[in-house]
């Protein structure tokens, strides 16, 4: 068991690093970087700070889900 939990938590760093940049790195501290690339007629690091990080959280989320299900199915914790 102390390797599904091993396993959970590297799961979860990771994830959390991927949202710390996306939110932090490119909607504050790159933001001047990216605002050169345009999406959808909006500077890159407007779009990041307003819609980009939002939708990368859904995508961490199901990510998660779909890790955690495969895991568990794995150590036969499911439901």
């Amino acid at each position: 068991m102390q390797s599904y939990w091993k396993r959970n938590k590297t799961y979860m760093l990771i994830l959390l690093a991927i949202w710390a940049t996306v939110s932090y790195g490119f909607g504050i501290f790159f933001v001047e970087q990216l605002n050169a690339f345009h999406l959808g007629g909006f500077p890159l690091g407007f779009w990041f700070a307003q819609q980009g990080s939002i939708y990368v959280f859904v995508l961490i989320i199901l990510a998660y889900f779909l890790l955690m299900d495969r895991l568990d199915k794995k150590y036969d914790v499911h439901e």
